[in-house]
């Protein structure tokens, strides 16, 4: 453990229950977000087995957990769902299946609030703005 991390104590990837949390998560999230009508479009042409190991390991890094991500940036990532006008209303739909999947999986709510938190920092990167 680094010397920041006894400082600051558990990461939220610990917190909220390492892999098998995430890997949890991601799974229940993808099933939420392929059934709205809202945004299920941008996910039509997708590897959608590529992109579940890539959110998880996006997430994981995220939440503080070990950096496995070997993915495109945020915005080079998301570059081409903009072009077909992902903007804030889908945004926050994929927002809200997040919460909904974290209440769905018990996770206490101030976790629930510090990962919203840390997603919604990156709204301007994934839109592109």
């Amino acid at each position: 453990m680094s010397e920041a991390n006894q400082v600051q104590g558990p990461s939220l990837y610990e917190r909220i229950g390492g892999e098998a949390a995430v890997n949890a998560a991601v799974d229940v999230f993808y099933g939420k977000v392929l059934d709205d009508y809202r945004i299920n479009r941008f996910f039509a042409k997708t590897d959608m087995p590529k992109q579940v190991e890539h959110l998880k390991a996006f997430m994981t890094v995220a939440f503080g957990g070990p950096n496995n991500y070997t993915g495109r940036s945020l915005r080079d990532g998301h570059a081409r769902l903009v072009t077909m006008g992902l903007n804030d209303s889908h945004y926050d739909a994929v927002m809200e299946h997040l919460g909904a999947t974290l209440h769905e999986l018990n996770v206490p709510e101030d976790l629930i609030s510090e990962a919203a938190a840390l997603v919604e920092s990156v709204r301007g990167e994934v839109l592109g703005k």
